[in-house]
């Protein structure tokens, strides 16, 4: 492997200065603010750039999660956070099982909150985490790095590849480390931060719309959306169990007081509720429907009885 440590920073897109914030320390604080806005109108476009690699990545996802695989994030500071962040928001919101989405940070748990000094640069130590995973072939690994060269998660995408698993590099620099280390490349290059190197800004908020595409497009993939509705959505508080109404109410078209008898009725289930008011079926049959046609509402309900 490359000896990262003598990588010139100044290479790095993110890591250059950027010239609209030169006076940034004798701007007024409305100026300042004004330009943190102005910079990250060019989040989007950056990110857009990227979409059929996005794209790609979604489906090489979805395939192997269709398997019984697994998404795993894993970075190392705001990278990293990210990915945790994006992970533990999964089951309520699509509920799948909380092994299922996987965030990894380099330091551990305990680096969510405090920064590990040193963890980053230690690429064998994401080969020991993955490996005490079981990670195969089914599975795949995201390893997000803005810089691009995080000895971290160069070593983790490696062991991905080393034992089949799909490995796919998130940065905002072109031609950089992690990608060469792997299967897919996304890079939604971002430019210089407003403040030289602080990659939490315009590359934290880049990262996180990636991967909000990510999870949320092999979820779609999965069939736990009908139409825009997230219809696995797991009611566990009052403010869940209320929406969880509600997408069965817009879903069948009927008043909320009839929608939350269709969900007791379903023990809960807000898709067998709806395919089993839309089809006149019982819960049960709903149910079977649902199985047969891979989770898929629109398939279930476009299925003979």
């Amino acid at each position: 492997m490359q000896n990262m440590s003598r990588v010139d920073l100044s290479d790095l897109t993110t890591e250059a200065s950027n010239p609209r914030s030169g006076e940034l320390d004798a701007m007024s604080t409305l100026d300042v603010m004004t330009a943190i806005n102005d910079e990250d109108r060019h989040v989007a476009d950056a990110v857009r750039a990227a979409l059929p690699s996005i794209a790609a990545a979604v489906d090489a996802v979805a395939q192997r999660m269709h398997k019984g695989g697994r998404l795993v994030y894993i970075g190392a500071g705001t990278s990293g956070r990210l990915g945790v962040l994006d992970a533990v928001e999964c089951p309520p919101t699509f509920s799948c099982d909380p092994s299922q989405v996987v965030g990894l940070i380099a330091g551990g748990e305990r680096a969510f909150l405090k920064a590990v000094e040193g963890a980053e640069d230690d690429p064998h130590l994401a080969a020991v985490e993955l490996a005490a995973m079981n990670l195969g072939p089914n599975d795949s690994v995201v390893g997000i790095a803005a810089s691009g060269r995080t000895p971290y998660v160069v070593g983790a995408l490696q062991h991905a590849r080393s034992v089949g698993a799909l490995a796919i590099a998130v940065t905002m620099n072109r031609g950089s480390l992690i990608g060469s280390a792997a299967d897919l490349v996304i890079e939604a290059v971002t430019g210089p931060e407003l403040l030289t190197g602080s990659t939490r800004l315009k590359a934290g908020t880049a990262t996180k719309m990636v991967l909000n595409m990510l999870s949320t497009g092999a979820f779609v993939r999965l069939n736990k959306v009908y139409g825009n509705l997230m219809v696995d959505v797991q009611a566990t508080n009052e403010k869940l169990r209320a929406r969880s109404v509600s997408i069965v109410a817009q879903a069948c078209r009927c008043k909320l007081e009839h929608a939350a008898q269709l969900l007791q009725d379903a023990d809960g289930e807000v898709k067998a509720a709806i395919v089993a008011e839309c089809k006149s079926v019982s819960p049960h049959v709903a149910r079977t429907l649902l199985f047969t046609h891979d989770g898929s509402v629109r398939r279930a309900l476009a299925a003979p009885v």
